[in-house]
């Protein structure tokens, strides 16, 4: 099969997407799959061996069966280049355009769990023009978050741009900082539970790993924590009672199915006891070997060849469904 994996893009993750993809394309190709490295520059051509990729509508993409996004931010886990690859009339693995945008948007994304009752953490929104007229307004109000808190930009992973603040005046710098990235900011409660996370693929009948325990030798769990060698490590299964553990994969289930996603998603939750907040998914979770995904996949019995093999079929399985609409 002709597959072609998508790398780079125009985000602040430019170098971890680039990790991610390298990864994936050593799966497919071991797996016996023509592989075609098509990169995105950070100012967002596409170029395949050099050479510049011309897309038009309706033409598909250099012949690909399929098109594997391994991108990571915006500009690639939003529902643009997702977007683009309805237009090409390809399919593509991972989530479709609304739930791709959906996710990436933390504020939207917890006010759809929040409907649907699932538990979160307390959190509220920051808006840039707002920040910039009245400051000391709106730390008054983030008050009753109390301290410490997390600071994140609304539509950034990879814990890009994210700070934590234990003072007033760090959570005024912590603003600047997201606000920096994104227009917008969210500010969380800190949780006092474990940090857990569980991978999810399928189509319409998704299936959840076992879950693991994120520890960290830091603070918390920061960019460096995420992507150097040794900043962290995952405890499988997570070291949780089992009916804990059961109402986490539920949730990430849930979750998945909530906001509308397909083929691959890692949902991240605190836990406490036996309290399960859900905290965030990613559409795109990253494939560098340091990456949770793949590895929590692994420890419930599919190996990485096998996954991505899935993840291509759910791809094909539902480009073939929606086409059979009529438009």
């Amino acid at each position: 099969m002709r597959i072609a994996v998508l790398a780079g893009g125009r985000s602040s993750e430019h170098e971890v997407s680039l990790a991610s993809a390298a990864a994936v394309r050593e799966g497919l190709a071991g797996a016996g799959h023509d592989v075609l490295d098509v990169t995105i520059s950070r100012e967002g051509r596409w170029a395949l061996d050099g050479a510049e990729v011309e897309l038009r509508a309706g033409d598909g993409l250099l012949g690909a069966d399929v098109a594997f996004p391994v991108l990571h931010g915006p500009y690639g886990e939003d529902g643009t280049v997702q977007g683009l690859l309805e237009c090409l009339d390809v399919p593509y693995v991972g989530a479709g355009v609304l739930a791709s945008a959906l996710c990436m948007d933390k504020l939207l994304f917890k006010q759809v769990m929040a409907q649907a009752g699932l538990p979160q953490v307390e959190h509220a929104g920051v808006d840039d023009a707002r920040w910039r007229a009245a400051r000391d307004g709106v730390l008054d109000e983030l008050g009753g978050l109390g301290l410490p808190v997390f600071v994140k930009p609304v539509a950034l992973g990879s814990s890009v741009g994210i700070g934590k603040a234990t003072t007033r005046e760090e959570l005024a710098e912590a603003l600047d900082a997201a606000l920096a990235h994104d227009s917008r900011a969210i500010v969380e409660a800190a949780s006092t539970g474990l940090e857990v996370e569980c991978s999810v693929m399928g189509d319409r009948d998704p299936v959840a790993s076992v879950p693991g325990e994120i520890t960290i030798s830091a603070d918390w769990y920061d960019y460096e924590a995420k992507y150097t060698p040794g900043g962290m490590e995952l405890v499988v299964p997570a070291r949780v009672p089992d009916d804990v553990r059961e109402r986490v994969r539920e949730l990430a289930v849930a979750t998945f199915r909530l906001t509308g996603c397909s083929g691959l998603a890692r949902v991240d939750f605190f836990v406490d006891g036996a309290d399960v907040l859900v905290n965030e998914l990613n559409t795109i979770p990253g494939f560098t070997p340091t990456s949770v995904f793949g590895k929590l996949f692994g420890a419930s019995g599919v190996p990485y060849a096998e996954l991505l093999e899935r993840l291509v079929g759910f791809a094909l399985e539902r480009h073939e469904r929606e086409r059979a609409y009529e438009h």
